[in-house]
């Protein structure tokens, strides 16, 4: 009876040994004071800084989800890792905290190191982007689980930061401005929606594929809002990533529960990437977008209404400086700050709940 070893079951364990190579000439790149181990250890340390009276851990986790799709049919791995970085970064920018360290999944049928190495290429280039360290991570080869030449990806961050420093929203109040951040496109949001919208890729938009254009990487914020906070500390009172489920989703969930306040948005306050009236010409409904997209705005802050005017000059004045060279080779414009409207007191009592309360956020 012939013998079976694991390589027969679809499992290769010598494109594993490959792979974990070429992560460590990306993980390289990201190593920061606090990194206690290198890429291979079963477990990974960081220190926590040192200076925190009260160090609170801040945690954030996501993946990259349908996008994934588009960058196997593009055949372009490099960027999506960014995505993944990105998503969990941001999040937990919102307290008001930069991250510290990152730890990736890859999953898929049947590994190919160099695709792989490029996944987290992608999100080394994230990590480096946010300043924190990529820890380590698995790679799981699953045959007959996934689809040959399909990966997921997702991963998680951990960041530290001073109890009584970490912002909670419970400042923000009735007059507050309400100042968003430019996005890149879609972020890492809707494309389900899109996938259906789109069904070639490579169709020209814009002088390029359309497909290039719907992997352009999500923003990282974290430089450029640590830098704010450095200056303007208290006067920023609240954060929310506009990620899925839009403006009516995310943006009462800055609020401290009972507050009883409710966003106010001007959608024309700011200059939206072409790729969403796009969306809109090929089907996608006007009004459910904005409770899908980020429509060109990725991260809002609640600031003190006299404070607006500086902080938003302060972002414009500095965007260059945050730059990278993947968007720079990607051609991604610089980031911009708007005031894109305000708080007010609620009318009557909203409750407790209001995440995609229509009536927490309001669209002029």
């Amino acid at each position: 009876m012939a013998t079976i070893d694991y390589k027969d079951s679809g499992v290769d364990v010598e494109e594993g040994y490959n792979a974990v190579n070429e992560y460590k000439v990306h993980a390289k790149r990201t190593r920061i004071p606090g990194l206690l181990t290198d890429l291979g250890s079963f477990n990974g340390m960081f220190e926590i800084p040192a200076g925190l009276k009260q160090p609170v851990a801040v945690s954030g986790t996501d993946g990259v989800g349908t996008k994934l799709d588009i960058a196997f049919q593009m055949g372009k791995y490099d960027t999506v890792g960014i995505d993944c970085v990105a998503m969990s970064v941001n999040d937990i920018l919102c307290s008001g905290v930069k991250t510290s360290f990152f730890l990736d999944y890859v999953a898929c049928g049947k590994l190919d190191a160099k695709v792989a190495g490029q996944l987290v290429k992608g999100v080394a280039d994230g990590c480096v982007d946010a300043g924190c360290a990529l820890l380590g991570g698995e790679t799981a080869e699953m045959p007959g689980f996934y689809d040959d030449g399909k990966y997921d990806l997702a991963g998680f961050g951990v960041g530290f930061g001073e109890k009584e420093k970490i912002i909670t929203g419970d400042k923000i109040e009735d007059g507050d401005v309400l100042i968003g951040l430019s996005s890149t496109g879609c972020h890492s949001n809707g494309y389900s929606l899109v996938r259906k919208l789109v069904k070639d890729f490579n169709e020209d938009f814009n002088g390029k594929p359309i497909g290039e254009t719907l992997l352009t990487p999500t923003r990282i914020y974290v430089r450029p809002v640590m830098d704010a906070l450095e200056t303007f500390g208290e006067k920023i009172h609240g954060m929310v990533h506009i990620t899925g489920g839009g403006f009516y989703e995310n943006v009462p969930r800055m609020y401290k529960k009972g507050a009883n306040l409710v966003s106010v948005i001007k959608k024309d306050s700011w200059e939206k990437p072409a790729i969403f009236a796009e969306l809109e010409r090929r089907g996608a409904d006007p009004e459910g977008m904005w409770g899908t997209y980020n429509m060109g705005i990725g991260l809002v802050l609640a600031v003190k209404k006299e404070d607006a005017d500086a902080i938003v000059e302060h972002f414009n004045k500095k965007a260059a400086d945050f730059a990278t060279d993947v968007h720079k080779k990607l051609g991604i414009p610089d980031m911009k700050a708007y005031k894109i409207g305000y708080v007010k007191a609620a009318e009557h009592d909203l409750g407790t709940d209001l995440k995609g309360s229509r009536e927490a956020t309001i669209l002029e």
